[in-house]
């Protein structure tokens, strides 16, 4: 069991909450293009405004301090710190990152600081973006200006979000930004990805050896649907792909291309080096779960043969984004996560439950919420007194924000977010949240766990 203090938190992205998308010197990220192209979002709206937060800022620290949170996770926007992505600086944009760092820290709240959260800079978009291997330069650019600025006061850092992500979910299937598509585009970006995920890793340490590093995955337990020989091949290429294709590199082992070959793709794009300077020994791994899938063997899906059984398919209960009600996933992949050889501390940075289209009554009264996030907790701890070295547990989200191609049909906050008037109004959950941090709570989660 680790000893190390237990941090709890709440998570954010710039995107999604700061608004002012070009106001005072910012340049335009490929969010921002995205998100203004007609049916791209479900609800047809974009985050040009989103939360407000870079002119809420101040209120949104105190209702942090307000609500007890101890620890906060947020992103720097890059094309808000250098508007064509590489050269010129913006100080209005360093500045406004300056005041909340500051501001958390006299409120007693420590800062978590996610280099790249998907809002990449559009100036590099139309360069390529990450399926050019320049990136590798700007992207050390960026990380060395954060560090120079910031690591004097921030102490933990995430150098990316869920790369798998934004390279499947933004360069293959095209449903987030930039919106492209192929197996082409894919392979590159994961293949740069994987590469900055260490380099960003590099530079904060040659900067500061003291620093806390780490990287965030997004995972979920994949289980076959059957017991066929098809379905269990078909859960292991799903398992390669959504939770193991950037942990493995960053430990040495390279890409797991036998159980996924189509990833065999990846070694024409390697240069001389390239596996090893994929590899980084990061201090801690921030997992990110929201539920568990099943994979079934489909031999007319490119690339995978395989294809997830939805929930609704299933029977059991779902939530508004479609996914199974199954706390006891974040379990499961702590649990596959600490089988890794190099062990390594835990941060759950995001576990979170969705709503959508509730009145604001109802929506104040997240009962389901709450409860998912208790049963959460619950499970974290008691895999921590089973000797995991857990370490941290953050709420996806302090707001209800702009939540990507949903738009804002998705509400995932603990704090209720009126988009057309600002209006913050604290939840049900996020009083739980508060209640807990107050009152010692944490230590009765842990008793009951044992």
């Amino acid at each position: 069991m680790s000893d190390k203090k237990f941090e709890w938190g709440v998570s954010t992205a710039a995107y999604q909450i700061e608004g002012a998308y070009n106001e005072d010197g910012k340049g335009l990220s490929i969010w921002d293009e995205f998100s203004n192209k007609t049916r791209k979002i479900k609800d047809r709206t974009h985050g040009q405004t989103a939360c407000n937060h870079y002119h809420f800022w101040e209120s949104d620290v105190n209702l942090l301090s307000y609500l007890n949170i101890p620890n906060y996770r947020f992103s720097i926007s890059w094309p808000r710190l250098i508007p064509e992505g590489i050269g010129k600086v913006n100080p209005k944009g360093i500045g406004f990152y300056d005041r909340l760092i500051d501001q958390l820290l006299e409120k007693n709240i420590e800062p978590w600081l996610t280099l790249y959260h998907w809002d990449l800079p559009l100036a590099l978009q139309k360069k390529g973006g990450w399926t050019n291997r320049e990136i590798l330069f700007w992207f050390e650019e960026y990380v060395s200006l954060c560090a120079e600025e910031y690591g004097d006061r921030v102490k933990n850092w995430m150098v990316l979000n869920e790369p798998m992500a934004f390279t499947g979910v933004g360069h293959f299937l095209g449903l987030h930004a930039p919106g492209k598509r192929g197996i082409g585009n894919f392979i590159s970006t994961v293949h740069h990805a994987t590469l900055c995920q260490s380099l960003g890793g590099k530079i904060l340490r040659d900067y500061n050896e003291k620093l806390t590093i780490g990287t965030t995955f997004s995972c979920m337990p994949i289980l076959s649907m059957t017991d066929s020989e098809l379905d269990i091949k078909a859960q292991k290429r799903g398992d390669a792909l959504f939770n193991r294709l950037f942990i493995e590199p960053a430990l040495g082992m390279g890409f797991p291309w036998d159980d996924l070959p189509i990833l065999r793709r990846l070694e024409k794009k390697l240069k001389p080096n390239d596996l090893n300077n994929m590899t980084f020994d990061f201090d801690f791994w921030g997992l990110q779960n929201y539920t568990r899938e099943y994979i079934k063997s489909c031999w007319y899906v490119p690339y995978v043969q395989a294809k997830i059984v939805h929930a609704r398919k299933r029977n059991v209960p779902f939530n508004s984004m479609g996914w199974e009600i199954y706390p006891q996933s974040l379990y499961d992949i702590l649990q596959q996560f600490h089988k890794y050889d190099k062990k390594k501390s835990l941060i759950v940075t995001e576990s979170g439950f969705a709503t959508k289209g509730a009145t604001f009554e109802q929506e104040i009264n997240d009962k389901a919420r709450l409860e998912f996030l208790e049963k959460c907790c619950e499970l974290v701890m008691k895999a921590k007194n089973e000797g995991l070295p857990i370490d941290g547990y953050f709420i996806w989200t302090l707001l209800d924000n702009f939540e990507w191609a949903e738009g804002f049909s998705q509400r995932f906050g603990l704090v209720h977010v009126d988009h057309s008037t600002q209006k913050r109004t604290i939840k049900k959950s996020g009083l739980w949240f508060k209640e807990m941090m107050e009152n010692q709570k944490v230590e009765k989660l842990w008793l009951s766990s044992l």
